[in-house]
């Protein structure tokens, strides 16, 4: 089974970037804990602050037989259509999740654009939601 864990804009800066929301730990640890729990799972991973970047990576998954998609699209989940219509086109599961809680935060964040074009939505369990996310996709 390989499943890509996908993280959008300023998700590169996981353990340095508002650590009481976000958390200390770096998506570097998240990985290698994944990694270690499902060896049996090829994990991929790709982090992009470009919206194109990040459809043009979905685009690629699908032909490339990945079996899921783990998906936390930051700021996109909130604006991007573009995005929405990529998840839609791909016939891959998708698994939409957040580090945070999106639904204590500001308003706009608790509308997710991209949402009904997925499997499921997981958030607020820190790093945590990654490996829920991966448990959706695996059963």
């Amino acid at each position: 089974m390989k499943i890509l864990i996908m993280n959008g804009p300023n998700l590169n800066l996981l353990g340095s970037r508002e650590p009481g929301i976000y958390g200390a730990g770096t998506m570097d640890d998240c990985l290698e804990s994944l990694r270690s729990r499902y060896p049996h799972i090829e994990l991929l991973y790709f982090q992009s602050n470009v919206e194109g970047f990040l459809i043009d990576r979905l685009q690629e998954a699908a032909r490339e037989g990945v079996d899921g998609v783990v998906l936390n699209a930051g700021a996109y989940t909130h604006t991007s259509v573009a995005l929405h219509d990529a998840i839609r086109s791909i016939h891959v599961p998708v698994v939409e999740i957040h580090i945070s809680n999106v639904h204590t935060r500001e308003d706009f964040r608790r509308h997710s654009v991209i949402a009904p074009a997925c499997r499921g939505v997981i958030c607020g369990f820190g790093l945590g939601s990654y490996r829920l996310g991966l448990e959706a996709l695996i059963g």
